[in-house]
């Protein structure tokens, strides 16, 4: 009980503060993106200061479940923050959630339900080694990389996808990485900390990914973004718990038949609550008139998509 309300606490307090970032990071200038020039002027506003603020304090608060529970348990429930990035844009946007809405509620609260009760995460596997986490960082790190070259060819929607989905892995990957550094610290204290690898990659990782989620906030509304990454964090964290923190999930033909229900049901939930059009678009230039255009990031040739009013 006491992991899954700091799960639910930390989704509420992340999804609080995406929708903070995203109505901040959307008046940044195109030039910025992909720039820790973006991370310096955002801030200055308070408006993504006190985004940052509820992101920490749910980050503090995931920490402390996966130092508790499996991370195949605490992933599913991070997954509900889209449920309170919602909540705040429905009171922004003062639009009602309709059938549609509620809809992509219930599939994302029964998929968690679902993939929980089907799968039933354990531990007390054995920690894989040294090679095995650097083979599992890499496979992650190299496929966020290759996203993120790919969204640069694309137009600014489609880009904000792709952003989202590379941070989204790199947040799955960073989550594993804590519950390892949580590990060490357990058996060895800060000096066994200090001398581990994970604990530097964790920090390296959290600025890498701000910088490509405050990127994504910037290019596109809030419903092109947070989706992708919403669903790539917890899918890439379970992964990672699998393949090298010995989570282990029930694998009779019932139990896998639930978990991937379970775990479609979590992906479309999030795309439709995503998709909702009390997602707020967030964006000036989309709404003063049908002639205004997104401003073409500077020295850049590509396309740019309008964004939708």
């Amino acid at each position: 009980m006491t992991v899954f309300l700091l799960g639910l606490g930390a989704a509420c307090l992340l999804g609080l503060g995406f929708v903070l970032q995203q109505h901040a990071a959307q008046q940044a200038p195109a030039s910025d993106m992909l720039s820790f020039r973006l991370l310096l002027r955002l801030m200055r506003q308070r408006e993504w200061l006190l985004g940052i603020a509820f992101m920490v304090g749910g980050q503090v608060m995931s920490a402390v479940a996966l130092s508790l529970g499996r991370i195949s348990l605490v992933e599913p429930l991070l997954a509900t923050n889209l449920l309170f990035a919602m909540g705040l844009a429905r009171a922004i946007t003062r639009q009602t959630l309709g059938r549609s809405g509620w809809g992509g509620v219930l599939l994302l609260g029964a998929g968690v339900a679902m993939f929980i009760l089907g799968g039933q995460p354990t531990g007390g596997g054995t920690e894989a080694g040294e090679l095995r986490h650097w083979l599992v960082f890499g496979v992650v790190a190299g496929v966020a990389l290759l996203l993120v070259s790919i969204a640069k060819r694309l137009p600014m929607l489609e880009e904000a996808t792709l952003l989202a989905l590379a941070a989204g892995l790199l947040y799955g990957l960073q989550d594993a990485l804590t519950r390892t550094s949580g590990q060490r610290f357990n058996r060895g204290g800060v000096e066994l900390l200090l001398h581990s690898w994970q604990l530097y990659a964790v920090v390296a990782i959290g600025v890498v990914g701000l910088v490509l989620v405050q990127s994504a906030f910037e290019a596109a509304p809030l419903r092109m973004s947070l989706p992708a990454l919403t669903a790539a964090q917890p899918l890439t964290g379970i992964a990672c718990g699998v393949a090298f923190l010995g989570d282990r999930l029930r694998v009779t033909s019932g139990a896998l038949a639930w978990e991937g229900v379970g775990l479609l049901c979590i992906v479309l939930g999030v795309i439709i609550i995503g998709r909702h059009p009390a997602m707020p678009d967030a964006c000036p230039t989309a709404q003063t008139g049908p002639s205004v255009r997104t401003p073409p990031r500077e020295n850049s040739s590509r396309p740019r998509t309008p964004l939708p009013r």
